[in-house]
């Protein structure tokens, strides 16, 4: 199942009253739960494939989550550069490039626009574009090629 496909499933439930929505596609299975607030997405062993994504949603008059709570330190212990962080939607492996011999898809000072690639991640045999959500300049690359990313940790300040 292809990624535009689950952003659409994920807008039906935010959408919706539903708690769970599961969707089977032949032998794929997708299962999109809202789950409390800092709940760890549950990965499923590799031969019964299951995505599980967390949605949040603010309601009118509920305040949203502080931004700067997890994120002051970056994983290195140093403070953030200001500006845009872009954050992790998953666990996985990073790869700063679509191959080990391209050279990266953005680097310190390169100007990008909203929906420009950032990097990959890696997650369960299945490679997810990381795409800048908005138009600027690439302040910090946080995460190095090849290493384990955690779900919301800081990748790259946008400025």
């Amino acid at each position: 199942m292809d990624l535009r496909k689950i952003k659409k499933l994920i807008d039906i439930l935010e959408e919706s009253n539903l708690a769970e929505l599961e969707i089977k596609e032949g032998e794929e299975v997708v299962r999109l739960s809202r789950m409390p607030r800092g709940a760890v997405p549950v990965m499923a062993a590799p031969q019964q494939p299951v995505t599980h994504v967390h949605v949040e949603q603010h309601r009118a008059g509920q305040s949203a989550p502080a931004a700067s709570e997890p994120a002051a330190p970056a994983a290195s212990g140093k403070t953030l550069p200001e500006g845009h962080v872009v954050r992790s939607p998953m666990v996985g492996t990073f790869y700063a490039s679509p191959n080990p011999d391209a050279p990266a898809f953005v680097k310190v000072g390169q100007q990008v626009k909203a929906g420009d690639t950032l990097g990959i991640i890696e997650a369960m045999k299945m490679f997810n574009q990381i795409e800048a959500d908005i138009s600027g300049t690439v302040v910090a690359v946080l995460a190095s090629n090849g290493q384990p990313i955690e779900f919301d940790e800081p990748l790259f300040v946008i400025g």
